[in-house]
């Protein structure tokens, strides 16, 4: 199937400007499935006040509604800038097929350093080791 990155890219480029008009980070997003845009967002972090709510993250959530399902592997996602570690994790989460970005990010963050280190506590390891595996199992046995 043939894409039309440039109606794609327009239509980034608009909900960009509403994310700016709203006092937001001027990016859009849209996600693409068989050449149809399935789902727009821009971000919206300042007007909800949730620091999850960037472009990419709503419309993959926009998307998994449209569509009733959390796998969007037969689907691509466009947008303004390139996305940050935690969109990519989520595109990554979602199967996404295929990222177009149209800007790099220069402010993007390099080598983010987080305090983040495993609980000490064996026996509650343990346990949530039993209940991983026991769902797991049941959802090969499926």
């Amino acid at each position: 199937m043939e894409y039309n990155d440039k109606k794609y890219e327009q239509a980034c480029l608009n909900l960009a400007k509403k994310a700016l008009a709203s006092g937001e980070v001027p990016v859009g997003a849209v996600v693409v499935k068989d050449g149809r845009i399935i789902a727009r967002a821009y971000n919206r972090k300042e007007t909800t006040k949730v620091a999850l709510y960037h472009a990419e993250i709503v419309a993959i959530i926009k998307a998994c509604k449209k569509l009733k399902k959390w796998r969007l592997d037969d689907c691509d996602l466009y947008v303004t800038l390139q996305p940050c570690d935690m969109c990519m994790g989520a595109i990554v989460e979602a199967r996404i097929r295929k990222v177009i970005y149209f800007m790099e990010d220069d402010c993007k963050v390099k080598n983010l350093r987080l305090d983040i280190k495993k609980a000490a506590n064996r026996d509650t390891s343990n346990e949530y080791e039993k209940i991983l595996k026991t769902f797991f199992k049941k959802v090969r046995n499926r």
